[in-house]
């Protein structure tokens, strides 16, 4: 398990402020109608703020692991 959270640590944070931001989306602009599928309920942009946050997060760690990877390979 220490190992999973250790590989997975920047996507993990990536997450939680994806979250973040999507509940602070809902709150400040929301939608009030009720009508808009994502942004009328708060879980919904939370989860869908977390879900985009960890893509980014991997999208980051799998640039920067080939990068790593790449350096070691010229030295």
């Amino acid at each position: 398990m220490k190992i999973f959270l250790k590989n997975k640590m920047l996507q993990i944070v990536f997450a939680l402020v994806g979250a973040l931001g999507g509940f602070l989306y809902w709150n400040f602009v929301g939608c009030e109608s009720g009508t808009c599928a994502i942004k009328s309920v708060w879980y919904w942009s939370t989860l869908w703020g977390s879900v985009v946050g960890y893509l980014v997060g991997d999208f980051i760690s799998d640039f920067v692991n080939k990068r790593k990877k790449r350096n070691k390979e010229n030295e």
